[in-house]
């Protein structure tokens, strides 16, 4: 494993790490007992970054990782989130009072004296242009709640915006095969910063693992099936907001660049990697075996040139006029 620094903070973290939304709910039927294996499979492979949120499983998910930190002698660094316990999402309920119960909650669902990272769980975007919101969370800091603070935003600008915050240490973002926009002028900002980027739905949902076919159904508690135009969230969380159909004919225009040896997850998570503005890839994984594939990519040769410049193409000519300036 290749561990890699996460903006200001210090810390240095495994580049494929592991995020923990399908492991609290929304991505079907989950048991934490698989969960665990997996997690406890992660850490023995390297991994030392987990990324949950408050909401993920109305934290169930954080509670796992407490559980893990329990079982194990090994150290690792948890990122979590807050803001989407909110019932309405609106800018007011950023406040001081919101955020510092959600914090306290998170702390006593991790079982930790202060969190290691909190990202701002995707807020709604006049979020971004309120101070005050920012300087809460240095208040939250300095009363040693937080050690580190850091975004999870739905657009580029969002981001962009973010960084502009001197105490913001990371981004988590939406980048991959299927949503190449932030490397076009957000990550050369982020690296000048020294801001951490955090990519997440590194698989779009899925469908870049190259194992979901037309035929392919999900449960009804599974964002994948209920979201797809944003009925639940935005929609561009699910299958990077690509048309289902869509995405299934893109992944058989990329199955032929796989290189031998690497499944279509893998290479997916490769190209991620290839890009040195990138902290970490963060894919979830529900069992031990998903977990070994995801964390396995890590060991594989930068993907060649040729396949690089063929996957750009694919993506100017199939997918960005879907998903480029919207997100």
């Amino acid at each position: 494993m290749i561990y890699r620094e996460l903006g200001r903070t210090g810390y240095k973290v495994s580049e494929i790490s592991f995020g923990a939304w399908a492991i609290g709910g929304t991505w079907g039927q989950v048991d934490d007992s698989d969960s665990l294996a997996a997690l406890h499979r992660a850490l023995e492979l390297g991994v030392n970054f987990f990324d949950t949120a408050d909401v993920y499983g109305d934290g169930r998910s954080e509670r796992l990782l407490a559980r893990l930190r329990r079982e194990s002698k090994k150290e690792f660094f948890v990122a979590t989130k807050a803001g989407r316990r909110l019932e309405k999402q609106d800018p007011e309920g950023y406040s001081r009072q919101n955020l510092t119960a959600f914090v306290e909650r998170s702390l006593k669902n991790l079982e930790v004296e202060a969190l290691d990272l909190l990202q701002l769980h995707c807020p709604p975007t006049p979020v971004y242009y309120m101070p005050e919101v920012f300087g809460f969370l240095d208040d939250l800091v300095q009363q040693g709640k937080l050690r580190y603070y850091g975004v999870s935003v739905e657009k580029v600008e969002e981001a962009l915006k973010a960084i502009e915050y001197p105490h913001v240490q990371s981004v988590q973002i939406i980048y991959n095969i299927f949503r190449q926009r932030p490397a076009e002028l957000f990550f050369e900002q982020a690296k000048k910063k020294k801001v951490g980027i955090l990519a997440r739905l590194p698989l779009s949902s899925g469908m870049l693992s190259g194992k979901m076919r037309p035929d392919s159904s999900f449960s009804a508690d599974d964002h994948r099936a209920g979201n797809r135009q944003g009925e639940w969230f935005d929609r561009g969380e699910t299958f990077s907001g690509v048309d289902y159909n869509t995405g299934l004919q893109v992944v058989e225009a990329l199955r032929p660049l796989v290189p031998t040896g690497m499944s279509m997850a893998q290479m997916a998570l490769r190209w991620i990697l290839m890009n040195d503005a990138v902290t970490c890839a963060i894919p979830g994984a529900k069992r031990p075996a998903q977990a070994e594939e995801n964390i396995a990519a890590a060991a594989f040769p930068p993907l060649p040139h040729e396949t690089m410049l063929k996957i750009a193409e694919i993506y100017q000519k199939r997918i960005r006029a879907l998903v480029h300036h919207y997100w």
